[in-house]
């Protein structure tokens, strides 16, 4: 699950995006299918264990982290996101569009595990 998780290079599991571009070891921009481009900034990389990031577009700021764990029969994943919206109007759309990003991103990274294992 880290690899394809973490390996930036190969992103067509993802439905939500066109590309990813990386800038450097750090630095990455996602672009969604929609061309719309967030800004991430890794700030933990503790391989099989633990990848953080900071991510900012022009319409949210936030971080994200996810635990990584062996379980029987594969591995676990422990999420955590928070995102505030820059706009005030936009707030309380922010954890409707959260639940939808989250439930595409589970059911792209199922299906991936599916097709890789």
């Amino acid at each position: 699950m880290w690899q394809v998780v973490t390996d930036l290079s190969n992103t067509a599991w993802r439905s939500d995006l066109a590309r990813v571009e990386v800038l450097d070891k750090t630095h990455f921009v996602e672009h969604t299918q929609s061309g719309y481009a967030t800004n991430f900034t890794v700030t933990a990389w503790e391989p099989l264990r633990r990848w953080a990031f900071t991510m900012e577009n022009g319409n949210m700021s936030g971080s994200w982290e996810g635990i990584f764990q062996a379980a029987e029969g594969g591995a676990r994943l422990h999420c955590t996101e928070t995102v505030t919206a820059k706009r005030w109007w936009m707030r309380p759309f922010v954890p409707g569009y959260l639940k939808r990003q989250q439930r595409r991103y589970w059911d792209d990274l199922r299906r991936a595990l599916r097709e890789d294992g």
